[in-house]
């Protein structure tokens, strides 16, 4: 699909298939990335390394990454630190079970990202302080939000360096002040690790309070999830890192709903040399915009696309489930590492490199909420689910509810 908007042409991929020509076939071409909405207004446009060109400064800090901090095994040396910052969560989920009170998840488990983000890039918690903390937050929050606007100058290319509407202001604003505050805890750390931050801290927990949220709306899903643990990891200990391999429907709820809700619904590539993608000749410094969302939502890929059954990856199981792709079990499982309309990470070389860690996070974060807790929810039978603007799609309204305990997590703290 060809897009134009004013000044702004893009090409859309929504589709498996093409993908596969994006991120395999053409990897190499589309491994930069677009200026786009706030982006060219960041203080550390020319280093950050979520929107650098691709060239050696972005090569030589995704190895850095994947080295020092999001290799497998730097995600198993700081599983102790995960699980500190998971307890932490705990603690407040069993304050508010024994006062019987409501509370916000969200804000916790966006506290727990943060700390957990930036002890393992900067060895140091964001703060100890509650107001500071919800500062932090908050700018997080606002500069992935500004980061997924359309700005005015995407439409009317002369007037865009007039701001007329104000993002850029707003974005400066935000990252003067998120570097006041990182500059009193990393002096001598380099910029990527600010990026990481950012890039780590929002994905991160809103995945968890999505999976959380359509357990709340699916409570069949939610018993069999806690049946599943009960059995396999018993009442006396916290399900572990260990634990997930014997836990298949823990995984498949983990990717069902990164499936219906990726962490990042669009993904914007930069063709760097003309090519040909499904038969469309793709000019040099075109745009490419690959809307993962609809990919992962594709009918002619999944049956019952827009339903959350994690069921669907459990072919094998011999427990009667249907199979919810629109594909064969045998090709389902010779897919595997090559399935292109399964992408909640984007993919390629420019993937999300992160994703390592994110599915740790949210594997035992959610597999010991469930474990530990009931859930009722304040007000209504079900959650809404209205999804808000920004590059993650955050729940619009609050996961507020009600924890109730099953098993006191503090008792049995392995």
């Amino acid at each position: 699909m060809l897009i134009h908007a004013g000044a702004s042409t893009s090409y859309v991929v929504s589709n498996g298939t093409i993908a596969k020509e994006v991120f395999k076939t053409n990897d190499i071409n589309f491994a930069a990335r677009p200026e786009f909405g706030s982006s060219e207004y960041q203080i550390y446009h020319d280093t950050m390394f979520s929107i650098l060109d691709y060239n050696k400064l972005w090569i030589f800090l995704k190895k850095i990454c994947m080295t020092e901090i999001l290799s497998a095994q730097q995600i198993s040396k700081f599983a102790d630190v995960r699980k500190e910052e998971m307890m932490k969560v705990l603690e407040f989920l069993v304050k508010f079970s024994e006062q019987g009170d409501a509370c916000d998840v969200g804000i916790q488990l966006m506290a727990m990202t943060n700390n957990l983000i930036c002890r393992l890039s900067m060895s140091t918690r964001t703060s100890t302080n509650v107001d500071e903390s919800a500062e932090i937050r908050e700018i997080a929050k606002g500069i992935v939000l500004l980061a997924g606007q359309l700005g005015l100058g995407e439409i009317f290319g002369p007037l865009k360096k007039y701001d007329l509407l104000g993002a850029g202001k707003k974005a400066k604003a935000l990252l003067l002040k998120f570097d006041k505050f990182m500059d009193g805890i990393i002096k001598k750390h380099e910029d990527e690790r600010r990026d990481l931050f950012v890039g780590g801290t929002d994905t991160t927990s809103v995945g968890l309070q999505w999976g959380l949220a359509e357990l709340l709306n699916h409570p069949k899903a939610l018993k069999r999830l806690q049946e599943e643990i009960d059995r396999v990891v018993g009442p006396n200990r916290l399900v572990d890192d260990s634990d997930i391999q014997n836990l298949p429907y823990l995984q498949a709820v983990v990717k069902e709903t990164l499936r219906v809700h990726p962490p990042l619904p669009l993904v914007f590539r930069k063709c760097r040399e003309d090519c040909v993608v499904n038969g469309y000749t793709i000019p040099k410094n075109s745009r490419l915009v690959l809307n993962i969302y609809a990919i992962n939502r594709d009918s002619n890929e999944w049956r019952n696309a827009d339903e959350f059954i994690p069921e669907r990856y459990l072919v094998n199981s011999g427990g009667g489930e249907e199979n919810q792709l629109a594909i064969e079990p045998d090709e389902l499982e010779a897919m595997k590492g090559q399935n292109f309309c399964y992408v909640p990470f984007g993919g390629g070389r420019r993937g999300c490199p992160g994703a390592g860690l994110a599915a740790a996070v949210l594997h035992r974060t959610l597999g010991v909420l469930i474990q530990c807790f009931d859930w009722k929810i304040k007000g209504a039978e079900k959650l809404n689910m209205e999804q808000g603007a920004g590059f993650s799609c955050a729940m619009v309204h609050p996961l507020i509810c009600y924890p109730v305990m099953r098993v006191n997590p503090l008792e049995i703290a392995n």
